[in-house]
């Protein structure tokens, strides 16, 4: 099926709102597939979040942004209520991109009073960045929502095999949505479905500088990238509409590395 006959269908994007989510908004939009972003940002967010919604619902492409909750089951209710409007019965959701980053990081031990990781905060980031994926594409599937042949991204990272500090618990969902990427894969193929999970390189969003020792990641991973810099969140975006076209349809499964050669250093 050629990128034409989507002309109408939109692109889903889950936690739109910051970092390799509103880059990939930007880049949707630019390339003239209609974006709906869903994110659940603090109040005090809000103004400059309005401020980027505005200046992308200006142009020709259409552009709608959901501020409600995507993880628990009341938000989700409501978030299809609102998608099934702005779909109308001529649209469907061609992308679904899962880009929600809310984890804990902290250590699993501490020699002081720093907090440490519990069997709840394992469960909490599993939630929010594994399964809640996995729980978007059965509710867009049993709603009918989807398109034929549709694509479903998410964004991983090196530390899915990787030790980083403070990140076991997100390093624990990413391992686990890479899973659940290769089992729907699979599953879900006989039903046009394709999954592929992107593992960005060190990026320089809000997400990351929250891991401890953030600056020294930064410093360390722009001297041994063979490229000079870090990941920007455009060249992942970039990589999400390369995979949203139908030249890609055969690339199922795939956990495709957009980190300018940074893992082989």
């Amino acid at each position: 099926m050629d990128d034409a006959s989507h002309n109408n269908d939109f692109a889903l994007v889950l936690g739109g709102s910051q970092g390799l989510g509103l880059a990939t908004v930007r880049k949707l939009l630019l390339e003239g597939i209609p974006v709906i972003a869903v994110h659940r940002d603090m109040r005090k967010d809000m103004k400059q979040i309005a401020v980027e919604f505005d200046s992308l619902s200006g142009g020709s492409t259409p552009f709608y942004s959901i501020h409600k909750d995507a993880i628990k089951e009341k938000g989700q209710v409501e978030i299809l209520r609102e998608i099934k409007k702005i779909l109308g019965q001529d649209a469907k959701v061609r992308l679904l991109v899962h880009s929600i980053a809310k984890g804990n990081l902290k250590p699993m031990t501490s020699d002081s009073q720093v907090p440490t990781l519990s069997g709840e905060d394992f469960v909490l980031t599993g939630e929010a960045m594994a399964y809640n994926m996995y729980r978007w594409v059965k509710l867009l599937f049993r709603e009918g929502l989807f398109a034929s042949n549709p694509s479903v991204i998410a964004f991983t990272s090196e530390g899915s095999s990787k030790v980083i500090p403070g990140y076991g618990a997100v390093a624990a969902a990413k391992a686990t949505l890479e899973a659940i990427i290769r089992q729907l894969a699979v599953e879900f193929a006989p039903r046009g479905l394709r999954a592929n999970g992107l593992q960005a390189g060190v990026t320089p969003t809000d997400s990351m500088k929250r891991i401890p020792g953030s600056a020294e990641i930064l410093e360390r991973t722009a001297q041994r990238n063979p490229s000079g810099r870090l990941t920007r969140p455009e060249d992942v975006a970039d990589v999400v509409y390369l995979l949203s076209r139908h030249e890609a349809a055969w690339i199922n499964g795939a956990i495709i590395k957009v980190d300018g050669g940074e893992s082989l250093c």
